[in-house]
């Protein structure tokens, strides 16, 4: 079978002979060093993919996609329109009106939070609340019951559970004979839920819609809450939204609230990939010793296929060609170790603390006790090529110091 010269002599080096065995040991580290390399960064990579997208849904099952709202502290204009012409929108799969204001709660001991009005029969359709509750149900917010439900962590701040009673104060002054005075509102506590964010579970409360119209001196909701078909659509489906409904109302995205959160956790990934990549930069010098070592061993057959009439160019390729070998399968030793690795992560993860008795993630610290992992095709491609280009940047300078190798001066003392 036909093969060029530069491939079939390159090749060949490839082969341990007696003489250079210690060269081929190196090109194993090489290829061993490489691989490690890349399976590394493919982990991390997955990790941080995984830590991404857990935050990402944590958060996305509390607030919405895209909000619908209008003056600030007044109530969403003919919002039983809006609500249908947000529901035509093909890419809407749910809305829901809400009521959302600051509070101070009241029991064995104080603090504030924002309160959300909602209607429990609408809500599931744009959060995930409801999968979540850990005493009581949504559905126990019903019109006039003042019940309220409270995060966790609130709910351990306030010192009540379920079936105490949380007195709450709004921003809503009334005139009395002792001057204006906040409203207040004594609330019997119906349920917990718990999403596993500090944000949510230490600030937010649920009230039915029409309790917290009538605390807060409402005649409707204050927005409207969507959830759309693909969230990372989502500021394209508030233009027409808002191109839609008109200037009277005001349309925002979970981009808009959380830009700067989820910004930080994508300039983290790349900072991250950067600098595993120079691990990858610090296993390809190894190549770049073999093949000197090898260019150094082999002066005297480059001297001959020089006086051969191989040219400058084609001594380059032979050289190089046993380069990008090793930079090749230790690609794809990486490749398909750091892509199993992460694939099965977070099962490997619980074997060894069921083995060692030691939880990496406790509960009672962090909000994410499991370490999630989620491969993405993307990153596996740009680790590879990352990978191949410093292998194939490594064999530039040995090749060329081995096309430079001048044949009398080679054989003198052969």
């Amino acid at each position: 079978m036909f093969r060029p010269l530069e491939l079939f002599i390159g090749l060949r080096y490839t082969r341990a002979k007696r003489r250079n065995q210690f060269i081929s040991f190196i090109s194993a580290v090489s290829v061993v060093c490489i691989a490690i390399s890349v399976t590394a960064l493919i982990t991390v990579m997955s990790v941080m993919n995984g830590f991404d997208d857990e935050l990402r849904s944590r958060i996305l099952g509390a607030i919405s996609h895209a909000t619908v709202s209008g003056l600030p502290g007044e109530s969403v204009q003919d919002w039983r329109s809006a609500v249908k012409v947000a529901e035509a929108n093909p890419h809407v799969k749910g809305a829901a009106p809400y009521v959302e204001t600051e509070a101070f709660l009241q029991a064995r001991r104080p603090s504030g939070a924002l309160v959300r009005g909602v209607e429990p029969g609408e809500e599931p359709k744009v959060s995930d609340i409801g999968r979540h509750m850990v005493e009581g149900k949504l559905s126990d917010l019903t019109p006039d019951s003042w019940n309220i439900v409270l995060g966790k962590e609130l709910a351990l701040q306030l010192g009540v559970g379920v079936g105490d009673r949380v007195t709450m104060a709004v921003p809503e002054f009334r005139a009395t004979p002792m001057g204006s005075v906040p409203r207040l509102r004594a609330f019997h506590v119906s349920g917990i839920f718990e999403m596993g964010m500090q944000e949510f579970d230490s600030g937010l409360a649920l009230v039915n819609m029409g309790d917290a119209e009538k605390l807060n001196g409402l005649d409707g909701p204050t927005g409207i809450r969507l959830k759309l078909d693909d969230l990372f659509n989502a500021r394209p489906v508030a233009r027409e939204l808002a191109g839609a409904l008109g200037q009277v109302y005001r349309v925002e995205t979970w981009m808009d609230s959380h830009a700067n959160f989820f910004s930080a956790i994508s300039m983290e990934k790349k900072v991250m990939f950067i600098i595993l990549s120079l691990i990858i930069l610090v296993a390809v010098i190894n190549l770049i010793s073999m093949l000197m070592m090898l260019v150094t061993d082999k002066q005297a057959d480059i001297a001959i296929l020089r006086t051969l009439g191989s040219t400058p160019r084609s001594i380059m390729g032979m050289f190089m060609v046993q380069g990008v070998l090793v930079g090749l399968v230790g690609t794809a030793f990486g490749v398909g170790l750091g892509s199993l690795l992460s694939w099965r992560l977070p099962g490997i993860v619980r074997w060894i603390e069921h083995v060692t008795g030691v939880t990496f993630l406790s509960p009672d610290v962090y909000y994410i006790s499991e370490l999630p992992s989620k491969l993405q095709a993307g990153d596996v491609g740009w680790v590879a090529l990352v990978t191949f280009l410093f292998s194939l940047l490594a064999t530039v300078y040995p090749a060329w110091r081995a096309s430079r190798t001048q044949p009398a001066q080679a054989l003198r003392y052969e």
